[in-house]
């Protein structure tokens, strides 16, 4: 292997976010990786997924997809 070119590679401190511990190998810039998410947290992993309505875009997304619908059934009739 060439010299001076691969990062350094070194044993990292993982904490959780609800305090749990543990160590692994990593080329992170630092010794310690506190993370601000993670599979206990996160809303996908847990459930509790919310849809967050920006500006109403979620309505007219529902708008536009009813609509749609109804110009199937048009078509599916004629």
């Amino acid at each position: 292997m060439k010299k001076g070119i691969h990062p350094y590679y070194h044993t990292v401190e993982v904490v959780m976010t609800d305090g749990t511990k543990f160590k692994t190998r990593s080329c992170y810039k630092s010794d310690r990786m506190v993370l601000e998410i993670d599979s206990k947290s996160h809303p996908f992993f847990t459930g509790k997924q919310v849809l967050v309505d920006t500006a109403g875009r979620v309505d007219r997304f529902q708008k536009r997809l009813e609509k749609s619908k109804k110009l199937q059934e048009q078509r599916r009739k004629q």
